[in-house]
């Protein structure tokens, strides 16, 4: 089972006079991932050092912290509280005082870790994708009961008899969508994989 953010989330941390601000945010894409590490990133700051997953793609950067002292603890950070599509966004100031290679790993993680355990977090459900055809008359039925049943309405595209709709379903719960459907439309309406 694995979790995302629900909304940014930040933890500031001072260390022997160096200070680590880390700041997390949901993403669904590499794109939203860069993006969000490229408006939230301080050129006045030391380091900017980041980690993000998103699904099976991950990166990570030192931003000139010794190899291995900041990226990779950052990443680990993510995947030892079961995250995924979250992107982590650790910076440090710098404060005069060596860390050593251990305390800056020590750091950069812990300050992640730190943030992504307080976050409010969602549970991400894998989804199975289906379109069907409504009538009118059984659309406001369906629309009100797909969120019981955890059910996302992708698209709708109407035409002179009703509309087709595109959904996400959570595979435990399919069965439970084609009675649904079978009940409301008197078994005229078919879930087809897209």
């Amino acid at each position: 089972m694995s979790f995302s953010l629900l909304g940014p989330c930040d933890y500031r941390e001072e260390i022997r006079k160096s200070r680590f601000l880390a700041l997390a945010a949901p993403v669904t894409s590499t794109t939203e991932a860069q993006a969000f590490l490229a408006a939230h990133s301080d050129a006045s700051a030391s380091h900017n050092c980041w980690a993000w997953k998103v699904g099976q793609q991950y990166r990570f950067s030192d931003d000139g912290e010794p190899g291995g002292t900041a990226g990779r603890p950052i990443l680990a950070a993510i995947e030892a509280q079961d995250m995924d599509q979250v992107a982590v966004l650790v910076i440090r100031w710098y404060g005069g005082i060596q860390l050593g290679t251990g305390g800056l790993a020590r750091a950069y993680g812990g300050s992640a870790n730190k943030c992504l355990q307080t976050a409010p977090r969602r549970e991400l459900i894998a989804r199975e994708h289906y379109r069907c055809h409504c009538l009118f008359a059984e659309l406001p039925l369906l629309k009100a009961r797909l969120s019981e049943l955890d059910c996302l309405l992708e698209s709708e595209t109407y035409d002179a008899t009703g509309a087709e709709l595109q959904l996400a379903v959570p595979a435990p719960r399919l069965a439970e969508l084609q009675r649904l459907l079978a009940d409301i439309s008197r078994g005229r309406v078919e879930l087809l994989p897209l």
